[in-house]
Formats: structure tokens, sequence, C-alpha cells
């Protein structure tokens, strides 16, 4: 089973290996899908979680509707936003209209989600139906990436980004911000990392962990910089230098 997405918010379905797509039309024919605007990337849907113990359920997230879930293998969608709040929209309080950059899950708890919103870090406990923030003491709770440590479902990583209009590190310092308690208490990671004149963004696919006993973080910048830390975020270098500007970091674990 294989998954893609094209703009506009499309999302596509392969039970082949790829030889053939059939579009989850159910997604756009969403009974809100007139009221969806563009985000600044565009109408993007940029997140696709499947759920390892129940093989018809998924989650999406788009920019700018929201996040939605679905609980029959993509036929028919439900909006998960109750609990966001975003004072750029005529009703900061809507359905959807959200501006959702990214969504992380666990597979030891499908139950529990983790979201970077265009401002807000956030948490569910079940499955999207409520939110809550947990940005507690980051700096700032605008910025793009999340991911979840691979052995621990509690420890979270997020780069926070000075604000919407400047996307580069507070004080030109860049930092990883990891909370081992699910959200509200953050610590910065910067061993390794420049902490001065950096000026650089990391956009919403380039996160990514592996699966290895002491779980390797890895993160591209658009400064073209890739940077891997092998002991779960206490320490970083560069593993790649004046690269174009990264857009999507992938890991994967041969055993």
């Amino acid at each position: 089973m294989l998954f893609t997405t094209v703009e506009d918010a499309a999302l596509f379905r392969s039970d082949d290996g790829g030889e053939h797509w059939r579009e989850l039309s159910g997604l756009r024919n969403h009974s809100t899908g007139s009221t969806w605007h563009p985000g600044a990337g565009g109408m993007c849907l940029h997140t696709i979680l499947l759920d390892r113990s129940n093989a018809n359920r998924l989650y999406v997230a788009i920019s700018a509707a929201g996040a939605f879930r679905s609980d029959d293998g993509g036929t028919t969608w439900l909006a998960i936003n109750r609990g966001l709040q975003s004072e750029y929209i005529p009703d900061p309080n809507a359905e959807v209209g959200h501006c959702v950059h990214r969504l992380a899950m666990h597979p030891a708890k499908p139950n529990v989600l983790f979201m970077q919103k265009h401002w807000d870090v956030m948490r569910s406990e079940n499955a999207g139906g409520l939110w809550h923030e947990i940005s507690g003491n980051l700096p700032t709770d605008f910025g793009f990436a999340i991911d979840v440590h691979a052995h621990d479902p509690e420890t979270l990583y997020v780069v926070p980004i000075k604000s919407d209009r400047e996307h580069f590190p507070l004080d030109g310092a860049l930092r990883v911000y990891r909370s081992t308690t699910g959200g509200n208490e953050w610590e910065a990671l910067t061993k390794g990392l420049p902490q001065e004149h950096c000026y650089v963004n990391v956009l919403r696919d380039a996160m990514a962990v592996d699966r290895l006993d002491s779980c390797g973080i890895y993160f591209g910048t658009t400064g073209g910089q890739i940077y891997a830390s092998p002991d779960g975020g206490d320490s970083s270098s560069a593993i790649a230098r004046d690269l174009p500007p990264v857009l999507s970091v992938e890991v994967q674990t041969f055993a």
C-alpha cells in the first residue's frame, strides 16, 4: 500500500506497488473543502501518518486547512482540529482553516499525536479529537519541523524559528529543543550547532530520526547543511555543507 500527494491537497493510493493509482476523493470532497485556502506554500498536503495497529486509520495535514483522520482507509474523512486556535483567520476556533505545519506520531501510541502549527506546538491524546498546547517554555512556538524519538513516545524534538515573517532562529543561534515529558518542559540542544550568525530555516520535511538503539536525529537547513546527532540530540555535527536548500531528509536504517 503506497500513498502520494499532489497539488492541490489531493491524496492518491496504490495497492499494487505503484503500478496503478486512484485518488481518495473523499478528502477533496470533504464538506468543508470549498472553504480551504492555500498557505504560503500553496494548498499542500504534506503529512501522511499510518496507524500500524489499525490498517484503516490514517492522518493527513493540509496547509492551510488543518488535520484530518480517516478510519476507513481513506474513503471518508473527519476534520480533527478541535482545540486549535489561529488568530489570522476570521473564526479563530473554526473547524478548518488552521495552518498545520507538521504532524508526528510514535507507532507505540497511535492515539497520541503531536503537531507543529503555524504558531503553537500541540498534543492530542485521542487521535485528534481534541488538541491542547504544549509549547511550555519554548522561546517561540513558531516552526515547521517536529518529530518523536524512535524508542520513547514522550520525547519530542522541534526547531523554533523567530516568527512567521522572520524564518530564522532567535538571536542567530541554531537550537533544537527536546522535551522528554511529552511537551511543556523543553531543553535547548546546542552542542555542535552554530550559536551565532546563523540565519537558516528547518522546513517541515527536513527532520528525521533513525531506529538505532541510541536514536539518531537528523535535520537539514535552507542554508544547505545537514546536521546529525547520534545520541538523541545531545550533540550534533554537520555531515553535509554547501548543498542547495534542504527540503526533505529521509533515513533508512538497516540491521
